[in-house]
């Protein structure tokens, strides 16, 4: 990826720049309510049926690992604009894991061992260089914007049928259409009349997307679908648990080699995000970059299991509002990182973020995976289209939208490694290009010129 072509969008701020303090805050806020970070530790203490107090600690302490880590990586390992969250890849293993065990907060001790050896690992081989080198070897430009591309794309769809076409509690989907249709076209005038208005209009387009959240809270309340009861009723600190000392930790070897290998596809995963930002904010990545974002990756991981949260990753939709607001500052993601902390301090500020509505939360999502998508297309563009380069670019796509529509009931009957690689659509079709690309021979013609 050394040789893309740069971002050709506009950066109001770049990603060395500082920023004001309170314009730091109210940006990382930003980021965070893009991210639906509590979503993955909520559906495991869903599935392991665990109790409230389980469930908080489990929402709670994913928040404090993803802010540290965001940390760690945006000041002083990749130092770029990146935030980590939790990865939906690691849900089947950690459930399967704990249920094996017993179930319940006993059983998850055994997940949590795993993914703290796990997090051991993949630090190490960051030290190593040995990941960086596969990358730099198997994801040239036109492979890396594939999976940019890729990465907008697999998201696009769920956040359609999971937050708008799929009714969660009271209210229909027609309601669930408005809502979306309102906060993402607030989002859209926001950003549009910022850039019409130039200069004036940058505060429209930096403060897009809480705009258009609470625009989309307000019109959900006016249907009764959205309260702060719940926030009120909640108390405003808890202290976070520490492995060991709060909870019990149990290493079984067969968990360990299973988290592994969703450490590889995290890992697969997440290299899409670190080229979608790279892309966006001008900037190749080095290999020293590359070399202390899995350091940095491995750390995260880590601490996740250290305080009982999940495996962290890069998370694409933070690149995605980049290029809506314009501004790449890595001090925008210390704010990020602040909230993350506080609100997994905080069961108030927690249960505030879990109260927005899923379909308001869809109309921001979708229109940021589309410019995660586009954002790997500036890439695709600037290489010549030649029929090799077609089909790189074409299966992945075809096996992006097939893994979508693959029923789940036929997904469940494969072997256990096969459905960590099906569950990633990111992963398998990113895994594709990289095959393509080397197999396919450089001079590839599928027409015979006379």
């Amino acid at each position: 990826m050394n040789e893309q072509k740069q971002y050709d969008g506009t950066l109001l701020v770049g990603p060395d720049e500082k920023l004001p303090f309170a314009e730091s805050i109210f940006l990382g806020l930003q980021h965070l309510l893009a991210m639906d970070i509590y979503v993955v530790p909520f559906i495991i203490a869903g599935i392991l049926s665990l109790s409230l107090g389980d469930s908080a600690f489990l929402i709670q302490a994913t928040f404090i690992a993803c802010g540290i880590s965001t940390l760690l990586q945006a000041r002083f390992l990749m130092r770029l604009p990146v935030a980590q969250g939790p990865s939906y890849v690691p849900i089947a293993s950690i459930v399967g894991i704990a249920l094996a065990a017993g179930g319940g907060i006993n059983g998850l001790g055994t997940a949590f061992g795993a993914i703290l050896i796990g997090g051991i690992i993949t630090t190490v081989l960051g030290f190593s260089s040995i990941i960086r080198k596969g990358i730099n070897y198997f994801v040239p430009p036109l492979v890396g914007g594939t999976i940019i591309f890729v990465v907008g794309l697999s998201l696009m769809p769920v956040g359609l049928k999971e937050n708008i076409f799929t009714v969660h509690g009271p209210g229909t989907i027609g309601e669930n259409i408005l809502l979306a249709f309102i906060s993402g076209g607030v989002l859209t005038l926001c950003v549009m009349l910022g850039i019409r208005l130039g200069r004036k209009g940058n505060w429209l387009r930096i403060g897009s997307v809480v705009l258009a959240l609470i625009a989309g809270c307000i019109a959900a309340a006016s249907m009764g679908r959205f309260s702060l009861d719940a926030v009120i009723a909640a108390p405003w600190f808890s202290m976070p648990r520490i492995a060991f000392v709060s909870f019990p930790v149990v290493f079984d070897i067969s968990a360990i080699i299973t988290m592994m290998i969703i450490y590889l596809v995290l890992l697969a995963e997440t290299t899409g995000t670190w080229f979608a930002v790279s892309s966006v904010i001008e900037q190749p990545l080095s290999d020293k970059q590359l070399d202390r974002g899995i350091i940095g990756e491995g750390l995260g991981c880590f601490i996740g299991g250290l305080f009982g949260g999940t495996p962290v990753t890069g998370y694409s939709t933070n690149a995605g509002l980049i290029s809506i607001t314009g501004v790449a500052s890595r001090h925008a993601f210390y704010g990020c990182a602040f909230w993350m902390i506080l609100f997994g301090l905080s069961n108030k500020l927690a249960t505030l973020i879990a109260s927005i509505p899923a379909p308001v939360i869809g109309g921001v999502f979708v229109i940021v995976c589309s410019i995660i998508a586009l954002s790997g297309f500036r890439i695709i563009r600037h290489l010549p289209l030649t029929e090799r380069n077609m089909f790189i670019i074409g299966i992945p796509i075809i096996v992006t939208l097939a893994l979508f529509l693959l029923p789940q009931d036929y997904v469940a009957t494969l072997p256990e490694f096969l459905r960590y690689i099906l569950n990633s659509t990111i992963a398998s079709a990113a895994l594709v290009a990289i095959v393509l690309n080397k197999v396919l021979p450089q001079e590839m013609n599928l027409y015979n010129e006379k």
